[in-house]
């Protein structure tokens, strides 16, 4: 009687514990076509880029909440972003070199994708939507899902917590000391 009751108690804990996805919204290989596009948009150098600042997290989560009316945007756009990557190069936007991923954005930004007029959405401007979500990624508050450890505040030396004004009372106290 009591692994009955252990196994039925059991029962929802054990489905959730078996989903492999872990995306709140993106599917795995949306995931990894918006990653591909975010590591081209803000590229590692000497500093990392948005896809080691949490970019693609950052959307993902924002999709599921205040970004909630860009789901449909986000499904058409990464499926366009593929379709001109496979036109292109025969490969999906995750397989492709740096090059060819720059050179497909090229074509998306400048409006030249192939096949794009026969697209629901214009991937062009799904391209621009990607580009602001990372930058905001990048840029924005780590407690929304990406600048992780504040990688961005760090590279542009901002003080942290960044404090709307606190700028000008550091330059006021460090003039007061000279």
């Amino acid at each position: 009687m009591q692994i009955a009751v252990v196994a039925t108690a059991a029962g929802p804990i054990v489905s959730c514990i078996g989903t492999s996805n872990p995306w709140r919204f993106l599917s795995e290989d949306e995931a990894r076509t918006l990653e591909a596009l975010c590591d081209r948009i803000i590229p590692a150098d000497q500093e990392p880029g948005a896809v080691w600042a949490g970019a693609v997290n950052f959307i993902d989560r924002q999709l599921v909440g205040p970004y909630r009316k860009f789901q449909k945007t986000y499904r058409q756009g990464l499926t366009g972003a593929n379709k001109t990557s496979l036109a292109m190069f025969g490969k999906r936007v995750a397989a492709l070199t740096g090059d060819q991923a720059d050179e497909v954005l090229r074509k998306i930004e400048n409006e030249q994708a192939p096949g794009d007029k026969c697209q629901p959405l214009p991937v062009y401007k799904f391209f621009d939507l990607v580009l602001n979500h990372t930058m905001q990624a990048f840029y924005g508050d780590p407690r929304h899902g990406g600048n992780r450890e504040r990688v961005s505040w760090k590279m542009l030396r901002l003080p942290y917590p960044p404090v709307r004004g606190r700028l000008e009372y550091d330059l006021t106290k460090t003039e007061a000391r000279s």
